[in-house]
């Protein structure tokens, strides 16, 4: 769906293009030209369905990133980064020697790690579905983590894969 300023944009890039060519029409021509382009009367048929399209009709959410607490970025780096293969998408401090917040993800899962006080609870617990948790548990085993060697449990409603990270924080992984 094209948006009215997307349609006005449209118009003065037309407009530019013929000016090019020494064809010079005047903006509301364009505007009529791009309107019909896309399937409208006129301009102002089209500005007015293209601003009641642009509405949102309904409260949309989009997936929620899990802020879970750090008190060690050496730790957290070696249990999220080494053992359970997430990435770094971005690291934010203050400024040197302040709390670092970081973000990190994985085919689709993001989370955020955070030193900061208030921004999350240590011994939080996030219940992540997935795919293919005989493939991610045969990786964890391979990396003989000292720490942790999780296994599969078969539950009513499906197969769990949990760890705990150095910080309390306890995230299932679900395949149903």
């Amino acid at each position: 769906m094209v948006s009215i300023e997307q349609a006005k944009l449209m118009a003065k890039q037309l407009r530019t293009s013929l000016s090019a060519r020494n064809q010079d029409i005047s903006h509301a021509q364009a505007l009529e030209l791009v309107s019909q382009q896309l399937g409208y009367k006129d301009w102002n048929t089209a500005s007015a369905l293209l601003a009641q399209a642009n509405i949102p009709s309904d409260v949309t959410f989009d997936k929620p990133i899990p802020i879970l607490r750090m008190f060690d970025e050496a730790k957290a780096r070696e249990f999220y980064l080494e053992f359970l293969g997430f990435n770094v998408e971005f690291e934010h401090r203050f400024e040197p020697g302040m709390p670092l917040y970081l973000a990190i993800s994985r085919n689709g899962l993001e989370l955020h790690l955070s030193e900061h006080h208030g921004d999350a609870s240590p011994g939080s617990t996030l219940f992540v579905p997935m795919h293919n948790i005989q493939l991610f548990h045969d990786e964890l085993a391979a990396k003989r983590y000292g720490y942790g060697r999780p296994q599969i449990v078969q539950q009513d409603w499906g197969q769990v894969l949990e760890v705990y990270d150095p910080f309390g924080n306890r995230i299932r992984f679900c395949q149903r």
